[in-house]
């Protein structure tokens, strides 16, 4: 059992849920080498979100401050040489699944960059948030899940933080709800039950992402901590005693890149130098390819990647609780598109 404190002097902020800070076990020794070695970390008491930021969550923010998405600001054409001008466009990744068997060494084979994808219309120019007010907004980079963060007074958890609330007080637990992946025959997240990428057999219900409560939540009260989206958190990745590059399995990098004009500098130290920890894995996410829906697993991905499948939450901490009493910060600036947090 992890070691957790109780003293808490703030009054409850709306749909957030206080984690009581201790020690406890971090990292996992029986998956994959970046979430190596199991180590002891301690947290200090602070609220988290009981569930991912909403697209009717963020649309408020955007409404209040005219705030525009990495997604949608124009590109610089000379940033990308040999580019085809065409495809250096506003946009974002969006998954396509492919109609049968492919090699799984090519995430191009199933992820495609769309013009005009954003949190707006999330599988491209045709489509809507409409009807998915409750779903996890999606195609956020990490500067824009930051910006809304500081807007509310909060802020985005460390990977200490999000791991600690993730696990629910089930110390060393495979998944946020023990062991079993699907006790007593039911699926508890919003995952990819199938052959990745070409069969999803949907099983849990969804084939896309699913509104942020539906499934039970784990021994903090908190939801979807295990996929529906991957979550941004505010530590810079490292690959923990790893030998040799860590290539993800999941997230296919910088979306302002198109695929077919990447290079292998999307992998060199430099860039993992701008990689931030996601956590939580995805609905995209399968035993055959992704077993990350888990607290223990970790990504790394550029902070300029915005996709179908990676989200946010945001923390508040005790000594950020006058912040979010008052008025929400920067409620009323006006954000261009050549903005930065």
């Amino acid at each position: 059992m992890s070691t957790r404190s109780t003293l808490n002097l703030n009054p409850s902020p709306p749909s957030m849920i206080w984690i009581a800070g201790g020690r406890f076990l971090m990292g996992s020794n029986l998956f994959y080498p970046e979430e190596q070695p199991v180590h002891y970390s301690s947290v200090e008491g602070f609220w988290i979100d009981r569930c991912p930021v909403t697209t009717a969550e963020f649309r408020q923010f955007v409404e209040a401050t005219s705030y525009i998405t990495v997604a949608e600001r124009p590109l610089d054409p000379t940033a990308y040489p040999g580019a085809d001008p065409a495809s250096v466009v506003p946009g974002s990744l969006v998954f396509r699944r492919p109609p049968r068997p492919v090699p799984l060494h090519d995430f191009r084979l199933w992820w495609k960059y769309v013009p005009g994808a954003s949190w707006r219309q999330p599988d491209g120019p045709d489509s809507t948030i409409d009807g998915r007010e409750q779903h996890p907004v999606t195609h956020v980079a990490y500067e824009d899940a930051l910006a809304y963060a500081r807007w509310g007074g909060k802020d985005l958890p460390t990977e200490s933080e999000w791991e600690f609330a993730a696990r629910g007080g089930l110390e060393g637990a495979d998944y946020v709800w023990g062991d079993e992946f699907a006790p007593d025959g039911r699926h508890r997240a919003n995952t990819w039950q199938g052959r990745f990428p070409w069969e999803n057999l949907l099983l849990d219900g969804f084939e896309g992402t699913s509104p942020v409560d539906v499934f039970p939540p784990n021994g903090y009260g908190l939801h979807d901590m295990a996929g529906n989206v991957w979550e941004w958190t505010s530590d810079v990745f490292t690959p923990r005693h790893a030998r040799g590059r860590v290539k993800p399995c999941c997230t296919p990098g910088s979306p302002h890149v198109p695929p077919s004009h990447r290079t292998d500098a999307s992998t060199s130290a430099q860039a993992l130098a701008a990689r931030r920890v996601i956590k939580g894995g995805s609905y995209l996410c399968a035993p055959n390819y992704c077993l990350r829906y888990r607290p223990a697993a970790r990504q790394g991905e550029t902070v300029d990647t915005s996709t179908c499948h990676l989200g946010f939450r945001c923390v508040l901490r005790t000594d950020g609780a006058l912040s979010l009493r008052g008025e929400r910060a920067d409620a009323a600036r006006p954000w261009g598109r050549t903005s930065h947090v």
